[in-house]
């Protein structure tokens, strides 16, 4: 069995477990009626009982070694991910945001948000989220009978995965000026072109991709969205490193990609709708209150581990709890207007806003209490056993600052979001 030294408490049962300290506690306020009536936000007994299976659940199926990679921001692979899958789709928990008929929970908006941040307090990994999250409902949506069929099983089973060809060189924040053409050849189409910031394309089993079949049609007309495998002749996959040394991006290739018109979702030249409707609810699910939850864990736990009593640090951390309590009221009102039926407008720019902004005020204040032991050429203070950080967690904290200034930027800036909360909720 593996051995190793790990920051992170273990449970009773001796699973790496999140600290039992205020992040990690449901909030108990209550607000008054307004117009959407009243909103709870403590818990019920309900909730409780749902907490415990999760954590019985994790205690019972996850091994701590994974755990302690993705506490440390390690990579886990595809095998291992899969199997974790797996394990989740047996307890029917693998696609909360899918109808019921199609494998999923049927769980409210807010009940897939306490699960979400169990899951990540526990240090669980991550389900393949382009498969689950996002062409998964496009094909619930969009896909033919056949398509369903085939595609949904292989996703909830972890049978296929998924990565996305969307962005181009020169069609990023624009994605609607992309250029990658699809003509049709018989019953098949023949796709050049390339696409960039593929995250993923290493490990994926299938891509899908925007590509213009009508040439003449207004930038947004003439897109269709097509279903590729990854091993189609003349795709070519080349690596993009980040700053901190991961391969967390691709540039992707096709060079004379015949792809059958029957792996086309939905109707041709009709893409863009597709495509803007991939997000769907999950817009909704931009706060990111769960990883913020558990890199606050990762916070306190390095303050008690290096014995600082630095007032300025814990004041720092002091205010960002404040803070990320402020967010997951915040997103557990939303949540629960939209639960109530009521509706949502550009609201949801706020958590995103927030949320990631958040994230990196921690990366910062993380690499703050590292000190010295964050020197890269220190090996000796990193290596020595007794040292209070371990090697890991400096390599976490390092890799996490510079991976992370990309969350105000992916999904749409921070400015524009900004731009959206002034003229759509302000009124401005």
């Amino acid at each position: 069995m593996e051995t190793y030294s790990a920051t992170e408490p273990l449970t009773a049962t001796g699973r790496i477990g999140p600290r039992l300290s205020n992040e990690h506690k449901p909030i108990r306020v209550r607000v008054g009626k307004g117009k959407e009536g009243k909103i709870r936000l403590s818990p019920t007994a309900a909730d409780i009982e749902f907490e415990q299976t999760v954590a019985a659940f994790i205690a019972e199926h996850l091994d701590p070694a994974v755990q302690h990679r993705v506490a440390n921001s390690m990579s886990i692979d595809k095998a291992t991910q899969a199997d974790w899958t797996r394990k989740l789709a047996a307890a029917g928990w693998a696609a909360p945001n899918w109808p019921v008929e199609y494998g999923g929970t049927g769980w409210s908006m807010r009940r897939r948000h306490q699960f979400e941040v169990l899951m990540r307090g526990h240090n669980a990994p991550e389900t393949q989220g382009f498969g689950f999250n996002m062409v998964g409902p496009a094909i619930i949506q969009y896909g033919s009978a056949e398509q369903k069929a085939h595609y949904l099983p292989l996703i909830l089973n972890a049978e296929i995965s998924w990565c996305q060809g969307y962005s181009e060189p020169g069609a990023g924040s624009d994605l609607a000026s992309l250029t990658t053409r699809a003509e049709i050849v018989g019953d098949e189409y023949r796709v050049n072109g390339a696409k960039i910031w593929t995250s993923g394309a290493e490990r994926a089993d299938h891509i899908f991709v925007l590509v213009r079949t009508d040439v003449t049609a207004k930038k947004q007309l003439g897109i269709s969205f097509l279903l590729i495998p990854m091993t189609s002749a003349g795709i070519r996959v080349e690596a993009l490193y980040a700053f901190n040394g991961k391969r967390l991006w691709n540039q992707v290739f096709f060079d004379d990609v015949m792809v059958p018109r029957s792996n086309r979702l939905g109707a041709e030249n009709q893409g863009w709708t597709v495509a803007k409707t991939l997000l769907g609810d999950e817009r909704l699910m931009v706060s990111r209150v769960a990883e913020n939850k558990r890199i606050l864990a990762r916070v306190r736990g390095l303050l008690k581990d290096t014995g600082l009593k630095d007032a300025a640090l814990a004041a720092k951390a002091a205010q960002i709890e404040i803070r990320l309590t402020a967010l997951e009221a915040t997103a557990l009102r939303l949540l629960s207007r939209f639960d109530g039926g009521g509706k949502i407008g550009a609201e949801p720019s706020m958590l995103k806003l927030q949320g990631s902004q958040l994230v990196q005020v921690q990366d910062q204040l993380l690499f703050e209490i590292a000190g010295l032991y964050g020197l890269p050429l220190d090996a000796e203070s990193r290596q020595t056993p007794n040292a209070p950080i371990h090697r890991e967690t400096v390599d976490m904290i390092g890799s996490a600052l510079f991976h992370h200034r990309g969350y105000t930027i992916a999904g749409g800036a921070s400015e524009v979001q900004r731009n959206i909360i002034a003229q759509q909720v302000l009124g401005l």
